[in-house]
């Protein structure tokens, strides 16, 4: 399978039936410890099938650091509609050994340049109000709120806002 060097050490890979156990273990992890991931319990490794089929036409990547699955990132469809064409939903996880080294920074750059290449001039992101590190990585990144959803969510027993964001691409 052919990588993808952004750097020395972080590497690229398309996403694939081969990273489905990495993948739902990193996905899992935020599942059961914060609010990054929405849904209440542990999901199944089966689920990963979704994570194929929302991001099938777009852009869907595992992030390697010298051939570890650290993290994977994607885009999908923000709405099925043609006329929603340019705009897209990001997605990203990186495992809990390493956050804070850039990167996220590099997964949303690829990201980009690869939604650039299949015509994505509005990239969106949907945050728990109570994830400050994200809201501050998209804000830091270029994002800007449009949007939120007062208390749609709950979970471990507590109730929540979903912030949207939105970067404009060149």
């Amino acid at each position: 399978m052919n990588s993808i060097i952004i750097d020395k050490d972080v590497t690229f890979e398309k996403l694939s039936d081969d990273h489905r156990t990495s993948v739902m273990d990193i996905f899992n992890f935020y599942i059961e410890n914060d609010f990054s991931a929405y849904p209440e319990e542990k999901l199944n490794y089966d689920y990963y099938d979704n994570f194929l089929t929302i991001s099938n036409k777009y852009p869907a990547l595992v992030i390697k650091v010298k051939e570890k699955v650290v993290g994977f990132c994607f885009l999908n469809s923000y709405n099925p509609s043609s006329s929603f064409k340019e705009t897209a939903l990001i997605t990203y996880f990186i495992d809990k050994d390493f956050k804070g080294k850039g990167i996220g920074k590099k997964a949303l750059k690829k990201l980009e340049i690869e939604a650039e290449k299949i015509g994505i001039k509005n990239i969106l992101a949907n945050i728990a109000s109570v994830n400050e590190e994200s809201l501050a990585f998209h804000s830091n990144n270029g994002f800007v709120k449009c949007g939120e959803f007062k208390n749609i969510i709950k979970k471990s027993n507590k109730e929540f806002n979903i912030i949207w964001m939105q970067k404009k691409l060149n």
